[in-house]
């Protein structure tokens, strides 16, 4: 502990001009007489730690001084700060800023803000991301209560293993003792988390996501084929913008998307009625039947008005 304490206490000196003792205290939740004897021991480790006095004195770094930086490149520091101020701001996590400060020291004098990463957060329960990060960390069991694509509502315990971030959502994958496999889960569906507080060790085999399952799966792709009007342009190249896509001369726009079971895939249901009257299904006919439906059940609690 207080051999990171003193590494910590090294990377905030370069990172700010001057740190009083009763900052630095206060941060790590010790003593400045503590403080004390640990700046002491920085300096006699050789690194050149300069003391000013006066109401706004305390310990700063050396001018000039700064770490090697041939670890790594600008891009490479820049890059990695991006993506960790944005874990950080997401989970809270002070850890995570601690390896901020640290890249900061090999960084460039003054870091431009070239790249910025907005992790969405707002499809989840409050702290749900911040609580599962601990269960994982500490392979804790976890209960909750999950909407699953068929509109059911089921109660589920689960050894979750690791957090994604893909398709603008959040995912927790892990072993489900409710359905006795390996199972994802999509934050958004997801109620009423609880930290059991129950440990568990891993299974001795953990599933690859990326299994010969994959090939069956593609192989039963079918083509989906829409035209969009000009008024929906951008609504579709939002959602499907690396499909396949050919440009007429009234300003609409014919797309191919290859889609699992279209027949069956209430997702993209939902995205082709979000178009409106902006888009059309052509292929399969299937497909436009069951689009007509939907429209046709979606005016139902309206014929009143």
């Amino acid at each position: 502990m207080k051999l990171e304490r003193l590494i910590s206490i090294i990377y905030k000196l370069l990172n700010h001009e001057v740190l009083s003792a009763a900052m630095l205290a206060e941060e790590f939740q010790v003593s400045q007489r503590t403080i004390y004897r640990d700046i002491d021991v920085i300096c006699a480790a050789g690194f050149p730690v300069v003391s000013y006095q006066g109401m706004k004195g305390g310990y700063g770094m050396m001018d000039g001084y700064k770490m090697d930086k041939s670890l790594l490149g600008t891009y490479d520091v820049n890059a990695l700060i991006t993506v960790l101020r944005s874990l950080s701001t997401v989970f809270e996590d002070g850890r995570t800023q601690g390896t901020i400060e640290r890249l900061q020291t090999i960084g460039p004098e003054h870091l431009t803000q070239s790249l910025s990463v907005d992790l969405d957060t707002l499809r989840t329960e409050p702290d749900a991301l911040r609580h599962i990060r601990t269960a994982i960390t500490g392979r804790i069991v976890i209960r909750f209560d999950y909407i699953d694509t068929m509109n059911e509502r089921t109660a589920r315990a689960i050894e979750p293993l690791r957090l994604h971030y893909k398709y603008r959502n959040w995912y927790i994958y892990g072993y489900c003792r409710t359905r006795q496999a390996y199972r994802e889960f999509r934050l958004s569906r997801l109620m009423n988390l609880l930290l059991t507080g129950e440990t568990f060790s891993p299974h001795p085999e953990v599933p690859e996501e990326a299994t010969s399952s994959d090939k069956v799966w593609h192989d039963q792709l079918e083509d989906v084929v829409i035209r969009v009007g000009p008024e929906a342009l951008a609504e579709a190249l939002d959602q499907f913008q690396q499909m396949d896509k050919q440009f007429h001369e009234d300003g609409s726009m014919t797309m191919r998307i290859p889609v699992y079971q279209p027949l069956t895939a209430r997702w993209l249901w939902a995205i082709l009625l979000s178009f409106g009257s902006g888009a059309e299904v052509l292929e399969p006919l299937p497909l436009r039947a069951i689009i007509r439906e939907q429209l046709q059940n979606a005016l139902k609690p309206y014929e009143e008005v």
